[in-house]
């Protein structure tokens, strides 16, 4: 009798399991599902990048363009650097906390989205439009801001806000590359896997990103961020090294994964989003509880 109880109830549980799986919405399995079902979060993560370019290709004209007064009041270009990595980093932090990068996770960045679809985090179609939404909004921005700068975004002192290797070339830019997106993914899994500081992800992100720009933007440019870029280059026709920004940050970011995972394990990985801590959909939990 009890056996027969246990095979009862073990036919009840999975027959739940089954229900509640073919409630939930299905991983795309193709382009157009992808589209269809998770557009919004494609549009965002494309807005996310289009309005960090603006902000950096506005804040360049206002502090950094030859004949602007804030220029011509703040000489040392340390201290230029630093408000426009401070500036640069609260735009980071207030892209994670709006509503979109609520939802979307606020990747806007392609290394970021590459290393969380190697986490198994993000189905593989959502990592794609994800991408092509990266670069797309990242170009539009910078062209956008193009329209409405005309001619100072091309002088050398705003150069379309372009990434490029400093001084001491092209071998350092991309070990400065490596180190820096190494540190941040790092940062991002320690603190968005632990519980007590989760909520904060975004904080620390901005934060490096404020740090990486001040420090270390002299030897790279300090992109991170393959679409971010691309977002410069492409309209100022800007091909410096390009290779090093496609390769690097991705690498950076692969292998502060892989030591996170011989660290902590694979289920200490609980969610693609930097901010999950609010009542926006998760197209990345739905994955998961799919099995993704």
């Amino acid at each position: 009798m009890t056996n027969e109880l246990q095979a009862d109830t073990t036919l009840v549980v999975s027959n739940l399991k089954d229900t509640v799986k073919l409630s939930m919405p299905q991983a795309p399995s193709s382009l157009p599902s992808a589209l269809r079902q998770h557009w919004p979060e494609y549009l965002m993560e494309a807005a996310e990048l289009g309005i960090f370019m603006i902000v950096a290709c506005l804040l360049a004209a206002v502090i950094d363009y030859s004949a602007s007064p804030v220029r011509q009041m703040i000489p040392n270009d340390f201290v230029r650097r630093s408000i426009f990595g401070v500036a640069m980093g609260l735009t980071a932090i207030a892209m994670v906390y709006s509503p979109m990068g609520k939802q979307s996770g606020a990747h806007f960045n392609p290394a970021v989205t590459l290393t969380f679809l190697r986490l198994g985090k993000v189905a593989p179609w959502d990592a794609v439009c994800y991408i092509i939404a990266q670069f797309v909004g990242g170009v539009s921005g910078v062209m956008l801001s193009a329209i409405v700068l005309g001619e100072i975004i091309a002088h050398p002192t705003v150069n379309y806000v372009a990434t490029i290797p400093g001084k001491d070339g092209v071998f350092i830019a991309f070990v400065a590359e490596i180190a820096i997106t190494f540190i941040l993914m790092s940062v991002v899994l320690m603190v968005s896997n632990t519980e007590r500081i989760a909520k904060y992800t975004g904080v620390f992100a901005g934060a490096l990103v404020a740090m990486f720009i001040t420090f270390e933007a002299p030897f790279s440019g300090m992109s991170m961020n393959p679409a971010r870029t691309l977002a410069s280059a492409l309209p100022g026709q800007i091909w410096n090294a390009l290779w090093v920004y496609f390769t690097a940050p991705v690498l950076g970011m692969l292998l502060a994964s892989s030591v996170y995972l011989s660290l902590k394990g694979r289920k200490r990985v609980a969610c693609a989003k930097l901010h999950h801590q609010n009542k926006k959909r998760c197209i990345f939990c739905e994955y998961q509880q799919r099995g993704g």
